[in-house]
């Protein structure tokens, strides 16, 4: 068979707007495989372009973080809206066919391929940045495989070899598609090394600031969460404690104030950068009323998330909504500047992760777990609590960080059901996508799901 040769890479040129350190997107241009992997100016061209491909709105630009939140739903929140991907995903009944999945698993892996050409061409970076470049690309890399992992494998188990299937580890870039590109599943064991690997070789090599991009915090943040959804605790504690400690990040001083922002907040550890020339907010699309840019509110919030709070009267969390104009639904007011930058990794979250892993392991590392979740309720004038329990820990988490896309990975890392369903239900876990089972010969579908 005559080979085809993948002969273009697109290659997005970005400028930084100093004072609101925000990205605008200049038009892309398609220019040869091998243009655009000879130059530093290329390839580091390339990286950039990585940011926005994992920020688009089928990745971290809302959707997989939407799947996370409308598959572990039961009572906090309602679809009404007329697609009806997100709909089965919201009734745990999920085909083959579902674009949202087939989007997040496509561009997933476009971001991966990307970053691995910018690891396999780090020679051509003799200005300084290699290191830096490198421990971008790899943060990148390891952002996508967690949520790959988790999404479409079974839960990791602490204590045991994890050798459920996971997915597939591509970790060089492609540049020729006329090959047979079929490759099998790893298990969840390896996707995880794989990630912790990748962090590590991040925080290493990535300066303490840098700018809109990745720093080393970020990477140890994301290296938090990892090591709390396998039962590191100590482990998470330490790295969440060292990001709370040296990254210069701290709470903003309102529940408010850690969202809708324009650039970075003091709380944002990472966050995707959206402009009104350029960027996605899909959290806009689904949550927000057509006031702030929205299709009308097909998310809205139910009474089983307000019976949550024990201190409704006084907790900004619980108030944190406002009533769509369009339907009478309550919304959540986190989503409300269809332009606002879209926090990945925020500091409340590690001071929960610490908190939770002191708890777990019997230690007072930074803060006391009952100090600590009673400093994070401050902030939102939450009245201060007696005593904590893991229960409290994933009900606070909920409380903090509802609709941000932790809903399902918290009830399969706590083991909670959802409705009915265990946490290792079939039914939450995505199909590998019906167009990858088409072209993949090794690939193996998910138990529950027919070919």
């Amino acid at each position: 068979m005559k080979i085809i040769k993948y002969t273009s890479i697109l290659v997005l040129f970005f400028t930084i707007i100093s004072c609101e350190k925000e990205l605008d997107i200049e038009p892309a241009q398609s220019i040869s495989t091998e243009v655009a992997l000879s130059t530093e100016e290329n390839v580091l061209n390339i990286l950039v372009g990585t940011y926005t491909e994992a920020g688009e709105s089928s990745s971290f630009g809302g959707d997989t973080q939407i799947i996370a939140d409308l598959l572990g739903n039961t009572t906090q929140m309602s679809w009404g809206g007329t697609f009806i991907d997100p709909r089965q995903i919201n009734a745990k009944s999920i085909l083959v066919d579902n674009s949202f999945v087939e989007d997040v698993w496509g561009n997933s892996y476009e971001v991966i391929n990307q970053a691995n050409l910018v690891i396999d061409n780090l020679e051509i970076i003799t200005s300084g940045a290699a290191d830096t470049a490198e421990g971008e690309a790899k943060f990148l890399r390891a952002l996508m495989y967690f949520d790959l992992v988790r999404h479409f494998g079974q839960p990791y188990q602490a204590g045991i070899t994890n050798s459920q299937l996971g997915v597939p580890l591509r970790l060089t870039g492609i540049v020729d598609y006329g090959v047979d590109l079929s490759i099998a599943r790893n298990t969840v064991e390896e996707v995880y090394s794989q990630i912790i690997s990748d962090l590590n070789d991040a925080f290493s090599k990535l300066p303490e600031t840098n700018d809109v991009y990745a720093d080393k915090y970020a990477a140890e943040a994301l290296l938090a969460k990892v090591y709390l959804q396998q039962g590191n605790y100590a482990a998470a504690r330490d790295a969440a404690d060292d990001v709370i400690t040296n990254s210069g990040h701290s709470l903003a001083s309102t529940y408010s104030g850690a969202f809708n922002n324009d650039s970075d907040s003091v709380e944002d550890l990472f966050a995707f950068q959206v402009t009104s020339q350029g960027g996605d907010n899909d959290f806009i699309t689904f949550y927000a009323s057509q006031d702030f840019g929205g299709r009308q509110g097909d998310i809205d919030l139910q009474a089983g998330f307000f019976d949550l709070f024990d201190d409704a009267a006084n907790d900004e969390r619980y108030s944190f909504t406002y009533v769509s104009s369009d339907t009478g639904g309550t919304l959540t007011s986190k989503y409300t500047n269809q332009f606002a930058n879209i926090s990945v990794l925020r500091i409340a979250d590690m001071h929960l992760v610490r908190a939770e892993s002191n708890f777990r392991e019997g230690t007072s590392v930074g803060l006391s777990p009952l100090d600590e979740i009673n400093a994070v309720r401050a902030r939102s004038n939450a009245s201060a609590l007696s005593d904590v329990t893991l229960d409290l820990f994933f009900n606070e988490r909920q409380l903090e960080l509802s609709f941000e896309g932790h809903l399902i990975h918290d009830i399969k890392r706590m083991q909670k059901d959802v409705g009915t369903l265990s946490y290792d239900a079939e039914e939450l876990v995505l199909p590998i996508p019906q167009a990858e089972m088409d072209t993949n010969v090794l690939m193996e579908q998910n138990s529950g799901y027919i070919n």
